[in-house]
């Protein structure tokens, strides 16, 4: 009796064990599958990495574009998340770190899924449930996942909002190590505090779209158009949003406005389309401003201004001569 009483609270033991493990080992839990991982994706990557002409070639709406990887090589390596490149930008211990429209990024919950799911060795599918009577198999449920949207009526446009039509369609040259080498004029547009910055010149103006130089050029109106690589250019509606982001004080992702660049240069080539504007916008010009005698412009002219910017966004012409 003694032998099997001992024997009795040993088994209690041995299973409380197994089963407190189990529990505190998330490893022993079934993985997820590309099923449970592909939302994940398409709320946050596919924006750019999807489509017809997924940013650097990395398709991220199939398993198959994940394994492929980009034009620089794999993304991912089957059970190993920390040697893989994917793992380590949505981390940000590469740079720059993703979704590029960020913050915010993915959770803690979210990227400790998609490294489990490379720990596993990415799994496509969990075994198919058995048949049901008859032969005829369940029809599988369409998935739905949520994707990230224009901002709704009367909702101010964010960062966040334009950020994926950046990343998507300018991103690839305008980066330090781009398609093109070094940015273009040093003009980076990887972030808001890069945009903010410009480059040679001030590529944004909060609040004063028609003078932001980045709306002139991809809404064609200074030369060239961008991006360079159209067309397709950018759609009326993302051009459109991009204004509105503009007008409405460069937004962050907060919905915090951003700095008027007072004080900075500006020039601008165009047609003067009114007494002292060029291409629709207006400068000021007061008794400082220098016009070239020989070369002084009229309306419908081609002209150039130089300029500084005001505190209140405006432009006040340094020089204004005909071109």
């Amino acid at each position: 009796m003694r032998n099997r009483y001992h024997l009795g609270l040993a088994m209690i033991f041995f299973l409380s064990s197994v089963s407190i493990t189990a529990a505190q080992d998330p490893q022993k839990k079934s993985a997820p599958t590309w099923k449970e991982i592909q939302p994940l994706f398409e709320d946050n990557c596919t924006v750019c990495h999807g489509g017809e002409g997924p940013t650097r070639g990395l398709d991220l709406e199939t398993r198959a574009g994940v394994l492929k990887g980009s034009r620089a090589g794999a993304v991912v390596t089957a059970g190993k998340p920390d040697d893989s490149e994917l793992v380590k930008r949505i981390r940000g211990e590469s740079e720059p770190r993703m979704p590029l429209d960020g913050p915010p990024y993915l959770t803690e919950t979210e990227i400790a899924l998609i490294e489990t799911w490379i720990r596993a060795g990415l799994p496509d599918a969990a075994a198919e449930k058995p048949a049901e009577p008859g032969g005829k198999q369940k029809p599988k449920e369409p998935e739905k996942t949520a994707k990230r949207g224009p901002p709704a009526p009367g909702e101010p446009v964010t960062w966040s909002h334009v950020a994926p039509t950046f990343a998507k369609r300018c991103v690839k040259c305008h980066k330090d190590g781009g398609i093109r080498g070094a940015a273009p004029e040093g003009l980076e547009l990887i972030s808001l505090e890069r945009v903010l910055h410009g480059g040679e010149r001030v590529a944004l103006i909060p609040g004063n779209a028609n003078a932001s130089p980045i709306f002139r050029h991809i809404q064609g109106i200074a030369s060239p158009r961008m991006p360079l690589d159209g067309p397709p250019y950018l759609t009326q509606g993302e051009i459109a949003l991009i204004e509105r982001w503009i007008q409405g004080g460069a937004l962050d992702s907060a919905g915090k406005s951003s700095p008027i660049p007072a004080g900075r240069k500006v020039r601008y080539r165009g047609r003067l389309t009114g007494i002292w504007q060029i291409d629709g916008v207006k400068v000021v010009v007061d008794g400082s401003t220098r016009i070239d005698k020989k070369k002084r412009p009229g309306v419908g002219d081609n002209a150039e201004v130089r300029g500084v910017i005001l505190p209140d966004g405006r432009i006040r012409a340094t020089r204004l001569r005909r071109r």
